[in-house]
C-alpha cells in the first residue's frame, strides 16, 4: 500500500506519501509559528503543531490506507504534557535561550558530562529548560507528567504511548555506552528524572487516534529526530559517511560505529539504529541567517542573496562575517551562550555584494570548522536542506572543505530517512544499508 512519513520541522510541518516502491506520491505542507514572548524565548503552540500534522496526513492519505506511518521531528526542547496527555503550556524549543545563565553555571560539569553522554549542553536542551522552569515556573512542572520532544509528542497523540526514541534521549541524560538514562547525569544537573519518558527500543505502536483518517491499528513508527533521519535519508548510514544539513540549523554529521567520548567536549553524539552513532555539530546558525541578510540588503530571498554573493570576489574584499545571530549564542563548533555576530573589516569600498559574500562565507566556514572539530576526514560530504538548492553555496562548501559534495535528489530527505527506518522497524527490509542503496536518490 505504501507509507506516510511526517517531518515536523520548526517552521514547517510536512507529510510525504510514498507508494509501495518508495516513490514519492504527494507532499503536504503547513507552516507553524514560533513565538518569542520575551527576549531569548522561543516557543510553539503544541496543539497547533498537532493540528498541522493531522491536516497534512489527511491530505496525503490514500483511500486504501498505508502499511505504516513514520514520524521524525525537530529535536531537543521541552514539550511538557499533563497526566491527561494535554499540554501544560507552550513547547519550549531547541533554540530557546532563556536558560543561558544556567548553562554557564554548569561549565565545570561540561567535561565529566560529555564523558558519559558524548554531548555538550546548550540552553535549548531539556536539562537546562527543566532547571529554568524549576526556578522560574515550578507550577508548570507540578502540572506536568512527561517531558517529551516534538516527535514524542506527535507519537503520543497518534498512539497514546508516552516514550522517547533513543536519538531524542541521547542528549543530555543518556549513558551512551549503555543506552539508558544515567543517574550520574541526572545528579549533575539536579533533575529527578520523574518527567523523563521511557526510552523505547521498540519503535512501533498501533494507531489509536481517529483524527488522521487512517485505520485503527496502523503501525506508527517513531523514527529518529530530524538531523538523524536526514542523515539516513541522504544515504549516510555506514561508519565514516558524512552529511551536511543546510537548513534552519547547519548540522555537520559523521556516522560512527562506536561512541567517541574522549575528545573535545563539544557537539553532540546521538544513538542511531543498528547500534551506530551520529557525531553531530548542529549550530544555531543556518538559513535564518540568510533570511536576516536578505532583510538587511532588501533582497527577496536566499536565492537572490547567493546570486549577489557570486558577483563578489572570494574573501569578500576582506570583509568577514561571524554568523552568531541567535539569542542563544552558539553551540557548535564551540559552546558560548553569549556569542554574537559581527561584520568585520567594513569600509566605504564594500557594497551589498561583499556583505552577501561575507555572510555566505561565514556560514560555509562554520561547516569546515565543524568538520575539523569532528577529527574525521570523510571522503565526501552529502548535503541536503533548503540551502543545498544553491549551486553557489554548494560549490563554496566544496572549495572550502576540499571535499566532493553530493546533493540529494530527494527534496524531503528527513522524510526519506524516516521511511527507511519505517521499513526496518516493520520488517520490510533486513538492514538500513540495502534499503539506502535501493531507495535513496
Amino acid at each position: 500500500m505504501g507509507a506516510i512519513c511526517v517531518d515536523a520541522g520548526t517552521t514547517v510541518i510536512k507529510a510525504v506519501g510514498y507508494d509501495s516502491d518508495g516513490a514519492e506520491l504527494a507532499v503536504a505542507r503547513r507552516e507553524t509559528r514560533v513565538t518569542r514572548p520575551a527576549p531569548g524565548h522561543a516557543e510553539q503552540d503544541m496543539r497547533a503543531v498537532w493540528e498541522a500534522v493531522v491536516s497534512c496526513v489527511r491530505e496525503v492519505a490514500p483511500p486504501d490506507g498505508v502499511d505504516f506511518v513514520a514520524i521524525t521531528a525537530q529535536g531537543d526542547g521541552a514539550w511538557l504534557g499533563g497526566s491527561d496527555g494535554e499540554p501544560t503550556g507552550p513547547a519550549i524549543l531547541w533554540n530557546d535561550g532563556r536558560a543561558a545563565s544556567i548553562v554557564e553555571e554548569w561549565a565545570p560539569l561540561a567535561e565529566p558530562a560529555f564523558r558519559i553522554s558524548g554531548s555538550s549542553t546548550a540552553s535549548g536542551l531539556p536539562n537546562a529548560i527543566l532547571a529554568w522552569l524549576a526556578r522560574h515556573d515550578p507550577s508548570r512542572l507540578e502540572r506536568s507528567a512527561a517531558c517529551l520532544t516534538c516527535g514524542g509528542w506527535i507519537f503520543s497523540r497518534m498512539t497514546g504511548v508516552i516514550a522517547a526514541d533513543e536519538s531524542d534521549a541521547s542528549a543530555p541524560f543518556m549513558d551512551l555506552r549503555e543506552r539508558h538514562y544515567s543517574p550520574d547525569l541526572l545528579r549533575f544537573f539536579g533533575i529527578s528524572g520523574e518527567l523523563l519518558p521511557e526510552i523505547r527500543s521498540e519503535r512501533v505502536a498501533g494507531l489509536v487516534s481517529s483524527e488522521l483518517g487512517l485505520a485503527a491499528g496502523t503501525p506508527v513508527v517513531m523514527a529518529p529526530y530530524d538531523i538523524v533521519s536526514t542523515a539516513l535519508g541522504s544515504g549516510a548510514v555506514s561508519a565514516g559517511q558524512a552529511c551536511g544539513i543546510l537548513g534552519t540549523t547547519i548540522s555537520t554529521e559523521i556516522v560512527l560505529d562506536a561512541p567517541e567520548l574522549d575528545g573535545e567536549p563539544i557537539g553532540i553524539t546521538i544513538a542511531m539504529p543498528e547500534d551506530r552513532y551520529l557525531r553531530a555539530f548542529p549550530t544555531f546558525a543556518g538559513t535564518e541567517v540568510l533570511q536576516w541578510a536578505c532583510r538587511l540588503l532588501g533582497l527577496p530571498g536566499p536565492a537572490a542573496l547567493t546570486e549577489l554573493a557570486a558577483t563578489a570576489p572570494p574573501g569578500a574584499g576582506g570583509l568577514a562575517f561571524l554568523p552568531y545571530l541567535s539569542p542563544a549564542g552558539e553551540r557548535a563548533p564551540f559552546l558560548d551562550p553569549q556569542a554574537r555576530g559581527s561584520l568585520l573589516g567594513m569600509s566605504v569600498e564594500h557594497g551589498r555584494e561583499h556583505v552577501a559574500r561575507a555572510v555566505l562565507e561565514g556560514l560555509t566556514l562554520t561547516v569546515q570548522d565543524c568538520l575539523a572539530a569532528s577529527g574525521r576526514r570523510p571522503h565526501e560530504l552529502r548535503v541536503c536542506g533548503g540551502g543545498a538548492a544553491s549551486d553557489v553555496w554548494v560549490q563554496l562548501i566544496a572549495d572550502v572543505t576540499g571535499l566532493p559534495v553530493i546533493r540529494s535528489a530527494d527534496a524531503e530527505v528527513g522524510a526519506r530517512g524516516a521511511y527507511l527506518v519505517g521499513l526496518l522497524a516493520t520488517g520490510a527490509v533486513p538492514a538500513l544499508a540495502p534499503a539506502a542503496t535501493r531507495f535513496v536518490r
